[in-house]
Formats: C-alpha cells, sequence, structure tokens
C-alpha cells in the first residue's frame, strides 16, 4: 500500500472530523463571528443594527430556499417601553416554514436582538443570543435539505430582552389550534459552557419529551443535562427567563437548550473571541439530533 502524502491525509483528517457534524461547523462559526461583529452595533429592538441583522437572517433564509411563514418573513409589532425605545417604535419577528409530512408543527426558535450599544460600548451578544440565532440558521439548512416528519416553524424573535415582547406577540397572534402547534424548542446561549456542559429544561412539565432526548450518541465529550425547571434544589429556574415562557404560557410543550451564565452575560465582553469554537459546534450538533429524535418519536 502506499503512503498518503501530507496533504492527502490533510484532506483526509479534515473530512473525518467534519463527518461527526450535521452541517459545516466552518460556516457555523463564521456566521457567528459576523452577526456578533460591531457592524450589527448589539441587534437592540428598533436600531439600525437590529435592522441589518434581519436583513441578514432573511438573505441567508432566502439563500437555504425556505419558504416564508408571513409576508416577506417579517412579523412587525409594537413595542413601548418607557425609557427604552420611543413610543410606537417596532419589533419584527423573522420567521420561515418547512413543509413536513405531518400536520403537526414544531417551533424552532431563538432571539436574535440584543441589547444595543450603552455608553459608548457595544454589548455584541455572541453567546447571547447570536449562537442560538445561527445554530437556527444550521438547522433551517438541515431540515431544508433532510425534510422532516412535523412541518417546522423556524422563528427568530425579537424584542426578547425587553420581556419576551416577540414570542409573547407571535404566539398571540397566531392561531395556535388551526397552525397545530405542538412543541417549542427554544435556543438562547448555547456557546459558552466551559465544562462543556448543555442544559435542556421543560422536562419536568413535560416528561415525554425526555426519552427520545437520551436516546441520542453525542458527540464525543459532550454533557447534555436537564434541569434548570424548577426541580434541581438551589438552581435557577429558566422556565420564564426565554422566550418557551411564552409558548409555556400557552400550555405547549417545550424543551428550552443553554448553558449556565458566565462572567460576560449582559456584558460587553460577550464576543466572538470567547467562543470555544468545538463547544460551539458539539453544542448545535447535540440540539439537532434532539431535535430529529423528537420529530421522529411524537405522534
Amino acid at each position: 500500500m502506499k503512503k498518503l502524502s501530507f496533504s492527502a491525509l490533510l484532506i483526509f483528517s479534515a473530512l473525518f472530523s467534519s463527518a461527526q457534524y450535521s452541517f459545516d461547523p466552518k460556516k457555523l462559526a463564521q456566521e457567528l463571528k459576523e452577526l456578533s461583529s460591531g457592524v450589527m452595533d448589539g441587534r437592540r429592538t428598533g436600531t439600525e443594527g437590529n435592522r441589518k441583522a434581519r436583513i441578514y437572517i432573511i438573505d441567508h433564509l432566502k439563500q437555504l430556499g425556505v419558504e416564508r411563514f408571513v409576508p416577506g418573513y417579517e412579523q412587525p409589532f409594537s413595542v413601548s417601553q418607557a425609557g427604552s425605545l420611543a413610543q410606537g417604535t417596532g419589533g419584527v419577528n423573522i420567521l420561515g416554514v418547512i413543509p413536513g409530512k405531518k400536520q403537526e408543527t414544531i417551533v424552532i426558535s431563538a432571539h436574535y436582538d440584543h441589547l444595543g450599544s450603552r455608553d459608548g460600548k457595544v454589548y455584541y451578544g455572541a453567546d447571547d443570543n447570536a449562537s442560538g440565532t445561527v445554530a437556527l440558521l444550521a438547522m433551517a439548512e438541515y431540515f431544508k435539505k433532510n425534510a422532516p416528519e412535523h412541518r417546522i416553524i423556524i422563528a427568530f424573535f425579537d424584542a426578547e430582552e425587553m420581556g419576551l415582547r416577540g414570542s409573547r406577540y407571535f404566539v398571540g397572534a397566531t392561531d395556535l389550534e388551526k397552525e397545530n402547534i405542538v412543541l417549542n424548542i427554544n435556543m438562547d446561549m448555547v456557546a459558552r459552557g466551559d465544562k462543556n456542559e448543555l442544559y435542556v429544561c421543560g422536562t419536568s412539565y413535560y416528561p415525554q419529551l425526555k426519552a427520545p432526548v437520551e436516546t441520542i450518541q453525542k458527540p464525543e465529550g459532550m454533557a447534555l443535562l436537564f434541569g434548570h425547571d424548577g426541580t434541581s434544589e438551589g438552581s435557577d429556574n429558566w422556565t420564564n427567563q426565554s422566550d418557551q415562557g411564552s409558548f409555556h404560557a400557552k400550555k405547549i410543550p417545550f424543551l428550552y437548550f443553554g448553558v449556565e451564565d458566565h462572567p460576560d452575560y449582559h456584558r460587553p465582553t460577550d464576543t466572538f473571541d470567547k467562543v470555544n469554537q468545538d463547544f460551539y459546534a458539539k453544542s448545535v450538533e447535540t440540539i439537532l439530533l434532539s431535535v430529529k429524535a423528537l420529530d421522529r418519536s411524537l405522534n
């Protein structure tokens, strides 16, 4: 057998290392870098930076061929919060849809807004929540290429940082019975697990969702922990701390994936360079495997 050249070995190694993922990890990292860059100016609802982020996301959905759930992908809503935004300034949810074989619908979501700029400092929000937003784009690409069992609404919510305003508007303005929404899977802060730990919250309310997630073959070195939903003594309850809370209030089952708070949470130092790209890729793969398992198992 002839020896492989060094360049051939590098190519083989690259192919082998990427084979474990359902997406391109390099593309994932590049999009996270772009969405959390200074160009987006912290993506605060109602600002030019938020508009740029919205254009970025919609352009990607168009390139992927994801259908619109609402005209132009945009679901505008009014936001009024004294001291934060001018009266009547609007937020905009971004909504796409991927047809499935079944009539029931799963909503996969992430909020794309963050805190913007304050006192001359940009709050980049790489983990919170450019990480979930880019993960959602990766899932849109996957399910566009691999038809799901259930119909999937891809929901990028706005104004989460102002009290879950975007997701609250969505569940209030959508005919939930007509759309037959049976599950929300929400991602918020999925890139900064210093202990290689990703949490999934919600199974204490909806225990039927636990078994499918437990069946997945997680990437090597990845820990997926259940909790932060009121069952673990001394731990924070995350039930209403992100957009899954809006679905839970409507009695729609949910699972929320996220990491625990870190020192850069809601600070200008939540930047791309702090992200462990290996963990981030494994985190997204773990969530995607969980979504696939749930898609197969739900009636």
